[in-house]
């Protein structure tokens, strides 16, 4: 779940391209690829042509330049929370999601917790 009080960083303004890729050009689609760290979100509006892949998103979004030691790992990318292939084409209104890799495996974080409550309520 997402830090409510995060800050949100919107690395480019929404621009007259993408303008005009939301408004109907056929060539072009309007797509938004975003990273989110603990304490930041970082959102990229684009304008790109028609049939770019989810690769192409990542790269013209710049992120991983912007972004010290962000790694896109081909495997942890996404589309509205749907794990997709770098080479997935693109849909206009597509959101691209990078993903972090989990720092806690989630079944040994239960265990721990289970174990933990299991201690308090002794």
């Amino acid at each position: 779940m997402p830090d409510p009080n995060a800050e949100n960083v919107d690395i480019a303004d929404v621009d007259a391209e993408v303008e005009a890729g939301a408004s109907g050009d056929k060539g072009q689609i309007t797509v938004r690829v975003v990273f989110a760290l603990p304490e930041k979100q970082y959102v990229k509006d684009l304008s790109l042509t028609a049939g770019a892949s989810v690769q192409d998103a990542i790269d013209a979004s710049g992120l991983v330049d912007k972004i010290e030691d962000l790694v896109v790992d081909p495997k942890m990318v996404g589309i509205f929370g749907a794990k997709v292939p770098l080479v997935q084409v693109l849909k206009n209104g597509d959101r691209v999601e990078i993903y972090r890799p989990l720092i806690a495996d989630p079944k040994e974080a239960r265990r721990q917790r289970a174990v933990r409550q299991a201690q308090s309520d002794e």
